[in-house]
């Protein structure tokens, strides 16, 4: 699926460059003047430095950040513990008025993670993303129902009809489909249009050019993720290093430029002293 999305982005690269329009119009046009983003960094680090990052980015302007929990089921009430203070501490970092998200790619069981959305609602988080693994929808179902934090999933979800299967079951509040692997724009288009009949709000996994173009030109996408530029990427950074064209975050939002066609993004020029190959 990756391949196949790889090849339709392409071609509606190239149809946009042809037509001389942004994707964005070709999927019927801009439906926001520009997208409010999140930071989407905070990494599990002692709490001194994850208080700084984190009121770097409330600083900044951006009324939404997403942090990473650091312990599962095996860590017992010490690592629940733990997890807590995570958020315990961006939520003093950045104040009352700034959306917390956190992320615990598929770490936990549905036990732990009902101990853990117990304690997270009086932390007021926007939502909880990929508790338990993918594939066990009823399990999300479950989460879901006790109303407690929103939950969000749908990264590793592949396909239209697993989406479908997903919103029958009523297993997110918020769909997190990544373009580059459901199909390209082709399929994404036809799983937010889904999402919209079922009032699912989509947010794409992952920020990226053919995210943005999905979340300008549909109602159902509030907002979108963003990877802060680092010194060190740790492999969600490296489109920085590969396209020109990126937005760049101001004020906790990003914009799409009317004027350039397609995607917006052109390949740099490979700088040796940056990329080497070995034998």
């Amino acid at each position: 699926m990756t391949a196949i999305s790889a090849i339709d982005l392409a071609l509606w690269d190239a149809k946009g460059k042809i037509l001389s329009q942004p994707v964005f119009n070709l999927l019927g046009g801009r439906t926001k003047s520009k997208i409010p983003v999140y930071a989407s960094r905070l990494y599990s680090q002692p709490l001194s430095t994850l208080y700084d990052e984190a009121k770097n980015y409330a600083d900044q302007g951006f009324r939404a950040v997403k942090l990473r929990f650091g312990w599962g089921p095996k860590d017992g009430l010490e690592g629940i513990n733990k997890n807590i203070s995570l958020v315990e501490t961006v939520r003093e970092a950045v104040g009352p008025d700034v959306d917390i998200m956190g992320d615990a790619y598929m770490g936990w069981n549905v036990e732990y993670a009902k101990r853990m959305i117990r304690l997270l609602e009086p932390l007021n988080m926007r939502w909880v993303e990929e508790p338990v693994i993918s594939d066990d929808l009823a399990d999300y179902a479950s989460l879901r129902a006790m109303n407690k934090v929103a939950i969000s999933g749908g990264e590793h979800e592949y396909s239209l009809h697993g989406f479908r299967q997903a919103l029958e079951l009523d297993s997110f509040d918020i769909a997190q489909f990544d373009v580059n692997r459901v199909g390209g724009i082709t399929a994404a288009k036809e799983i937010t249009a889904l999402c919209e009949a079922n009032d699912v709000a989509v947010i794409p996994h992952a920020g990226q050019m053919h995210n943005y173009h999905i979340t300008m030109s549909s109602y159902a996408a509030p907002i979108s993720e963003f990877f802060p530029q680092v010194p060190v990427e740790v492999g969600n950074e490296l489109f920085w290093y590969i396209f020109d064209g990126e937005p760049v975050a101001d004020d906790g939002f990003i914009n799409l430029s009317d004027e350039a066609p397609g995607f917006g993004l052109t390949l740099k020029t490979p700088d040796p002293t940056t990329f080497k190959l070995t034998s």
